[in-house]
């Protein structure tokens, strides 16, 4: 029984291998297959030939003949349309879902404020967005693989349990157990920002690559790393906080008071509400300013801040190109001990990049030991959403794996 049990298992993993085998290659020939995974002709055929019964492999067309001549190869490819995955990215403003294909081509999505179905709601309403979705796009429930998720907050992604989310007000929240009561197929769920590298690595920027530094810079600063293509998450699933990164230890010394409450020094220096707050004090202290008034009722913001500094305003531009140099000491911190092919940058802060990257650029250059490239992110606002379908896809144990 055991014997026949490995027996199974071994032509498990032997159709993983020929299956990942032509997703990264295709279109291919069993002949080709063979000879990258080192399986005999007969075996890859028998392989194959499954398969194409389960609709996991399609041909399609032929090949270019052989100098020597003779019948040309039919070509194998991945069927994307297999299956679908959801993919959810939970926002502290906006929830996104989407289905997706398995090459990552969204087929619908749909999003909802975040705040109004905070706790217990939240599950309750994506379920409802899926089931809707699902209808309106006549897509066969059978035919869902399952479900990825990001959270904005340290999450353990064994248990499902997010550690803490501020935005959410979630503390040691059973995600995974909530998420069983709504939906039938497997969850898979971690921080928002791994989430994204993941997306940006199979899609995006970073595809083809396997050292990945990813930093989302937004009210807070967060990262997501890759590491021989292997997702890094921490001893206690809190690797990439760079927001708690100090890059002025002067300031450090004179009671530093962090923009919210728990938040890090980076974040409070470089972070968009921290740029706009900066500002403001600025502004309130000259009374010729042609924001002055604003200032003096409401706090002005980080997008106020970029706007006024591409005119030449020396108050924004003394606040924005000081956040950037921190932003940068940053960088340039984490890529020497990390040493990335890429170093991926978003967030609402990056809705400036055409300002803040030559600037980056220069700096982050000037000092590190060895080159790297620095890039605005490529799928921007679907990073999250791709990176659950992607984070479905790599921990799913299935044939896909």
């Amino acid at each position: 029984m055991n014997k026949k049990l490995s027996n199974a298992q071994i032509r498990t993993n032997n159709k993983k291998i020929v299956l990942q085998c032509i997703k990264n290659h295709q279109p291919i020939s069993r002949a080709e297959i063979a000879e990258k995974v080192h399986f005999s002709k007969p075996t890859v055929s028998l392989l194959v030939d499954e398969l194409v019964r389960e609709n996991w492999v399609h041909e399609k067309g032929i090949g270019e003949s052989s100098s020597q001549g003779g019948r040309r190869p039919i070509h194998l490819y991945f069927n994307e349309k297999a299956a679908y995955v959801i993919g959810v990215d939970i926002g502290g403003t906006k929830v996104k879902t989407v289905i997706s294909d398995l090459g990552g081509k969204i087929i619908c999505s749909s999003s909802f404020a975040t705040k109004k179905h905070l706790n217990y709601e939240l599950l309750k309403q994506i379920h409802k967005e899926v089931h809707e979705m699902i209808q309106r796009n006549q897509i066969d429930k059978g035919l869902i693989l399952g479900m990825g998720v990001g959270v904005p907050g340290i999450t353990e992604t064994k248990t499902g349990v997010v550690v803490e989310a501020p935005s959410l007000k979630w503390v040691r929240y059973p995600f995974l157990k909530e998420a069983e009561r709504f939906f039938p197929f497997p969850v898979f769920v971690d921080n928002d920002v791994n989430v994204a590298v993941l997306g940006e690595q199979w899609l995006g920027r970073a595809k083809n690559k396997e050292n990945v530094l990813f930093i989302a810079v937004g009210t807070g600063i967060g990262s997501g790393i890759i590491i021989h293509d292997q997702l890094y998450r921490g001893s206690s699933h809190a690797a990439g906080e760079l927001g708690y990164m100090v890059t002025d230890k002067n300031d450090m010394k004179n009671e530093f008071k962090p923009i919210f409450h728990r938040y890090g020094y980076l974040e409070s220096v470089a972070g968009g509400k921290a740029i706009g707050r900066k500002f403001t004090l600025l502004v309130q202290q000259n009374k010729n300013h042609p924001l002055y008034k604003e200032a003096a009722e409401t706090e002005l913001t980080g997008e106020q801040a970029f706007t006024l500094a591409k005119t030449g305003d020396p108050f924004a531009l003394s606040v924005v190109e000081e956040a950037i140099e921190h932003l940068a000491y940053g960088i340039i911190n984490s890529a020497t001990l990390l040493n990335p092919e890429v170093v991926i940058l978003d967030g609402g802060v990056m809705q400036s990049a055409d300002f803040i990257l030559p600037r980056l650029k220069g700096i982050v250059h000037h000092y590190l030991p060895s080159s790297v490239e620095i890039a605005q992110s490529q799928l921007g606002e679907n990073a999250g959403v791709l990176g659950a379908v992607s984070l479905f896809l790599r921990e799913y144990d299935s044939i896909l794996k």
